[in-house]
């Protein structure tokens, strides 16, 4: 008597595992288009070029995150203000992945739009405040925002639950920046933002940072701040150049355990008095 055929179940397995090996192959190309989109939104939104002034050195560096197929929205913007100062602002949003890239442009175009209206510092982190809550996100960011009068070295500050900026002089003082911080930007409408003054020394720096440059499982922040103190006090003595230091700040992000954006903002001032007196 004939036996009936028996399906193969092999060749049946093997179909579903195809068929799935498909699928996750679907997948993964999505999240990696997903990530080159916002890689390229990131880099889109920072600025090709810094402003310049006498006796003013900025410099600049940042890592993306690209821990899996995470990407973060940290960025660092530095533009000149109608009245001639220039503008400074770092920040980090909340979240890694194309939203928070997405609202990154948002917040660093709000700022530069804004501060065409007001550029004091604390007005306009108010004002961007109320604009980001205007467009509904669920996200949040923090941020520094600067205003530099490069003829008369003053710097006017103001922060939103950011990190203080690193400061040190060329002889051999340093610290973090002192006053108040404001609430990050988005979680909360009549929001208040105070303004520290300070007056930069020839031959100082000032260095402003995100979180991915000094904590991670490896270090605290208040360690990597530390690190990133001492390292500008040097620096600050021995008169390295400013891009010589945003790249010796930005390398300790290797020190923190962790993949997260690094970005890093250095203003160095070495302006001379209008009429220097003559030598003997």
């Amino acid at each position: 008597m004939p036996r009936k055929p028996v399906t193969d179940d092999g060749d049946e397995l093997l179909a579903r595992l195809r068929s799935l090996t498909a699928q996750a192959r679907e997948r993964a190309a999505l999240q990696r288009s997903h990530v080159e989109l916002a890689i390229a939104l990131q880099r889109g939104m920072l600025p090709r070029d810094l402003p310049t002034a006498p006796g003013i050195r900025l410099a600049v560096r940042y890592l993306p995150a690209c821990h899996g197929l995470d990407v973060g929205g940290d960025w660092y913007d530095a533009f000149l203000l109608p009245d001639g100062r220039i503008g400074l602002s770092i920040g980090d949003v909340q979240g890694h992945n194309i939203e928070a890239a997405a609202f990154m442009g948002q917040v660093r175009a709000g700022l530069r739009a804004l501060a065409t209206v007001t550029s004091d510092p604390g007005e306009l982190l108010g004002r961007t405040n109320d604009l980001l809550l205007s467009l509904g996100s669920e996200l949040f960011a923090t941020c520094t925002f600067l205003r530099l009068d490069p003829s008369a070295g003053v710097l006017e500050s103001a922060r939103a639950g950011h990190l203080p900026f690193v400061w040190a002089t060329a002889d051999g003082r340093s610290g973090l920046a002192e006053g108040e911080s404001g609430p990050p930007l988005g979680v909360g409408p009549r929001a208040e933002y105070p303004v520290a003054r300070n007056r930069l020394a020839v031959g100082g720096v000032v260095v402003l940072l995100t979180d991915g440059v000094v904590e991670g499982p490896a270090m605290t922040a208040e360690e990597g701040l530390d690190q990133v103190v001492r390292l500008a006090a040097r620096a600050a003595v021995a008169g390295l150049e400013a891009d010589a230091l945003a790249g010796a700040v930005v390398k300790g992000a290797e020190h923190v355990g962790h993949e997260d954006d690094a970005a890093v903002l250095v203003v160095g001032y070495d302006r001379l008095p209008p009429n220097p007196p003559r030598p003997p």
